[in-house]
Parts: C-alpha cells; sequence; structure tokens
C-alpha cells in the first residue's frame, strides 16, 4: 500500500539513496518497523546505485549483502522477480506445514530451507513456498486448522495438530 506513492517520490535508487532519514519514514509511518526499514532502503537504494549501476543483482549473494535483505526475501525476488529458482521461501507458513506434513523437524528457515531443498525438484522451489503460504493462510491455519475440509486429509501426518 506504501510503494506507489514512495515510488513516485523516489522513483529509482540514486533518488531513494538521497532520501533523507526523515523523508523516508514519512513515506514509512504506516508500517510496522518503519524506522528500520527506512534506513534499510536508503543504505540499499545507495549500494544499488553506487555497486550495481541501479540494478537489483540476480545473485543470491549480492541480495544478502543488500541492507535488509535476508535469504527469504532474496529468494522472493530472485524467484518473483527474475524467475531463478534460487532456493525455497521459508515464512511461518512453510516451515508450520513443512513440520506438520513430516518433511523436517527442524525449526530454523535456513535448515527448513535445506530439506525441502532435498525432497522437491528445483523447478518447482519457487511455486511450492507460494503453494504452501495459501494453504496455510485458508485451510491449514496455526490455530484452527480446517483438517476436514483439507484435500489432503488423507496424506497428511497431522504432526502437532490437536
Amino acid at each position: 500500500m506504501v510503494t506507489p506513492a514512495l515510488f513516485k517520490k523516489f522513483p529509482n535508487p540514486e533518488k531513494m539513496s538521497q532520501a533523507s532519514q526523515a523523508e523516508m519514514e514519512e513515506a514509512l509511518k504506516s508500517i510496522n518497523f518503519f524506522r528500520n526499514k527506512a534506513k534499510s532502503l536508503i543504505s540499499m537504494s545507495s549500494k544499488l546505485h553506487r555497486d550495481h549501476s541501479g540494478e537489483v543483482p540476480r545473485e543470491l549473494e549480492q541480495l544478502t549483502a543488500l541492507a535488509g535483505v535476508g535469504r527469504k526475501t532474496a529468494n522472493v525476488v530472485l524467484g518473483n522477480a527474475f524467475n531463478i529458482p534460487s532456493g525455497v521461501v521459508v515464512d511461518t507458513h512453510v516451515a508450520r506445514l513443512s513440520q506438520r506434513f513430516g518433511w523436517t523437524k527442524h525449526k530454523q528457515p535456513e535448515r527448513i530451507e535445506v530439506e525441502l531443498q532435498k525432497l522437491i525438484d528445483k523447478e518447482d522451489w519457487i511455486l511450492i513456498s507460494h503453494l504452501l503460504i495459501f494453504h496455510g493462510r485458508k485451510v491449514c491455519s496455526a490455530r484452527k486448522p480446517l483438517c476436514a475440509s483439507c484435500f489432503l486429509v488423507d496424506q497428511c501426518p497431522k504432526k502437532g495438530v490437536q
């Protein structure tokens, strides 16, 4: 919701890198952690402008070297913007369902990602995250999974479901 106005005011990394902390905070004030995100955006934009000619890198290591970008964000950018399957995006939904399905016992996203990459063909890494996130939001929620209406009910071990 904030991006249309943000990108109108700062249409490229060069302009964004020139923003003051106060300007960026004002543009982001309606979202959580807006002060930290403002600082990261200014820093990231500066590095994009200075080191990458204003272009978003297409390599995981270069993306994670940018301020505010971790593995999850880098995998989302590479998968959704460039169709590059660099890893499986592990958010809370993916982590929970991977545990419920018995695909992993790990709790750390990085370790879950490694486990999922062994189980899932690389060509499906981008799609599986979207499918699991959607399923975790709409059917297999944390508090009240809708097992009775789930198409996976016969195959799901329901680990951790009360």
